[in-house]
């Protein structure tokens, strides 16, 4: 059941374009105690999918500047070759706390970006 929850919670917000991934991860090893490699190795096969259905979606309403996401994602593709290689030579451990330090670092500026929008009003 939690299974299905988690998959249709990290859909949602992976469709939405705001790394679903995250959320798949974090749920995968905090509540479900999957292996932190088995988890990312999930997240991969996970949004093959997802950013397919939601390529589509914004294809289909011209939301994509071909000229910023073909270099992005050529790029991109790169560095996920480069980062699942250094991940399968990195102890697990090591890897829980990488991760838990790009959360962080994640709620910090999302916590700033709310405190300049809605309190310091510039």
């Amino acid at each position: 059941m939690l299974e299905g929850l988690t998959g249709v919670i990290s859909g949602i917000i992976s469709g939405m374009g705001m790394g679903g991934g995250t959320i798949l991860i974090t749920i995968l090893v905090c509540f479900l105690s999957v292996d932190q490699k088995v988890a990312q190795a999930v997240n991969l096969v996970f949004f093959i999918p997802t950013s397919l259905v939601a390529t589509i979606v914004n294809i289909k309403n011209k939301q994509i500047d071909w000229k910023l996401a073909i270099p992005i994602a050529v790029l991109g593709a790169i560095g996920a070759f480069a980062g699942a290689f250094i991940a399968t030579k990195i102890e697990v451990g090591m890897l829980r706390k990488l991760f838990a330090i790009f959360l962080i670092l994640i709620a910090i500026f999302e916590a700033y970006s709310w405190y300049k929008k809605y309190i310091k009003k510039n």
